[in-house]
């Protein structure tokens, strides 16, 4: 990020999945990370991270602490939220192969465990021209896909066969792979500056 941007306030939402990593990764690109349990500890934040993880579980468990309605409207509000395999399934509209209740708040249709099981796991160069011409390092773990797009959706990555694994739609980024399992930070720098750009502006309106 560098030392000219501006300081930056990240939960990782740490109610199950590879919340750890997210926050070492943060903290390696010099954010200030903090794991979030509770609706109290979404205030001053400037941006969320919901992890990988069990997907139906996280979201019995936002319902568990009354962290779903707050997560719904902040995302609705333009909050920055980076959701990582379970966490782009937890942002989708639809889940195509569950009836499960999302945030809904990203015009995706996802559909889950694609891939086969954790034994199936596997890591792929993919490009994402965003992070510019270097491929990235991509850790698929049970991972879904996105089978379906609205239009106003950017999608970042596909797998040599077309497959979306990654998109953003306004302050919303998601990613089928688990990015915080890499030692390439392209990807978190990546959703940290889309927060520094919505700080700015809040600073801009404010003035």
């Amino acid at each position: 990020m560098g030392k000219d941007k501006l300081s930056v306030k990240i939960g990782v939402l740490a109610l199950q999945g590879a919340f750890i990593e997210h926050i070492g990764i943060l903290q390696q690109l010099g954010a200030e990370a903090l794991p979030v349990r509770l609706p109290d500890e979404l205030d001053s934040l400037d941006g969320l991270i919901i992890p990988g993880g069990e997907s139906t579980s996280i979201m019995n468990l936002m319902q568990s602490f009354k962290l779903t309605q707050p997560l719904r409207e902040l995302a609705q509000a333009g909050f920055p939220i980076l959701g990582t395999c379970a966490g782009m399934i937890c942002l989708a509209k639809e889940v195509t192969d569950d009836e499960m209740e999302t945030l809904a708040v990203m015009d995706i249709a996802v559909k889950r465990n694609v891939f086969g099981r954790q034994v199936d796991s596997f890591e792929v160069e993919l490009p994402i021209p965003t992070l510019g011409d270097k491929s990235f390092p991509a850790v698929f773990i049970r991972a879904p896909l996105i089978s379906k797009a609205d239009p106003q959706v950017e999608i970042l990555a596909r797998l040599p066969d077309g497959t979306a694994v990654a998109a953003r739609q306004g302050k919303l980024v998601v990613a089928a792979f688990h990015p915080e399992l890499t030692n390439d930070l392209r990807f978190h720098d990546y959703f940290l500056k889309i927060v520094a750009a919505q700080q700015v502006t809040q600073v801009q309106s404010a003035a």
